[in-house]
């Protein structure tokens, strides 16, 4: 068999076994958010629900240093947005800082 006849008689074989193959659509489902956001008057309690765990669970916030100061907040809020490409806003970020600092970090007055 001459190379010709065989690559096309090869390749039919292939386009006829991909018809053959169904996509399969996968699906999961994640297991409930045990931890929600500490809720708060502040601004920033709306902008981090709509932001914050719309990606990763609010038990995220509790893991953070309780000493955490503002620039450290303010650091992993930027850090969301141009590594992880969080759609926060740019005019969100000092609001979502100000709510994630008096809640969780070292400005909480409780």
């Amino acid at each position: 068999m001459n190379t010709k006849k065989f690559s096309l008689i090869f390749i039919v074989l292939m386009i006829s076994l991909m018809g053959s193959v169904q996509a399969r659509t996968k699906t999961i489902e994640l297991p409930p958010d045990g931890v929600a956001l500490k809720p708060s008057t502040l601004p920033g309690y709306e902008k981090a629900l709509t932001n914050c765990v719309a990606c990763h669970s609010a038990e995220y916030m509790q893991y953070q240093p309780p000493t955490a100061a503002r620039p450290y907040w303010e650091n992993m809020v930027k850090r969301m947005k141009q590594v992880f490409k969080a759609p926060i806003e740019e005019s969100d970020i000092p609001v979502i800082v100000d709510y994630l600092v008096k809640v969780y970090g070292n400005e909480k007055t409780d």
